[in-house]
């Protein structure tokens, strides 16, 4: 699942969370198939292209070694996709404290924290997952999502940019952009 043009609650947990299963294995930032996958992100040419490769990028944040972790995930998604904002909070909360170097964790609370209208609080997770995983799309278009809310034109504008640099095939966080552009008086570079 991902944010196209709606801020529906589904489509912002996308934009901010992705929608993946559990893998295996501890998401690093190092990994190896991170760099190559990222220049491959920067090349694509067309939507679909750029989805399916966000979504292998989606998948490697997503790994984790830990059984415990990863159970725990998959009951804060589910509960995020049923809408049961506090179990979910509770699950990731949880996930955070069991790992706090697991940056897909923080971007999953982040995102509850959004759909609880509690940005700030989002916006300090947004920063934790940030210092962990820099080039997090997810986390940068959720960061510009929350400035907006917080009526700061600026830094959402900023944001937004700074995702769409790294992942440019995103139409939602693209017109939220230009959007903000036009708030701003200013033109697309």
């Amino acid at each position: 699942m991902r944010c196209r043009n709606s801020l529906g609650p589904i489509a912002l947990a996308a934009v901010l969370a992705g929608g993946h299963v559990a893998a295996p294995a501890h998401a690093d930032q190092t990994d190896p198939r991170l760099d190559s996958l990222f220049a491959e992100l920067d090349d694509a040419e067309s939507y679909a292209e750029g989805q399916r490769i966000a979504e292998k990028i989606w998948s490697i944040w997503y790994e984790h070694e830990d059984p415990q972790v990863r159970e725990i995930m998959a009951r804060g998604q589910r509960a995020m996709e049923s809408r049961q904002l506090a179990a979910a909070l509770a699950a990731f909360d949880q996930a955070v404290r069991l790992d706090p170097d697991y940056a897909e964790a923080w971007n999953k609370r982040a995102t509850i924290h959004f759909m609880l209208g509690n940005y700030e609080k989002s916006l300090a997770d947004i920063e934790r997952v940030l210092a962990l995983a820099p080039r997090h799309f997810g986390a940068l278009s959720g960061r510009g999502l929350c400035h907006m809310k917080l009526g700061n034109p600026r830094k959402a504008l900023d944001a937004m940019e700074k995702s769409l640099a790294i992942h440019p095939q995103q139409p939602g966080t693209r017109a939220r952009a230009e959007q903000l552009r036009d708030r701003l008086g200013e033109r697309d570079i």
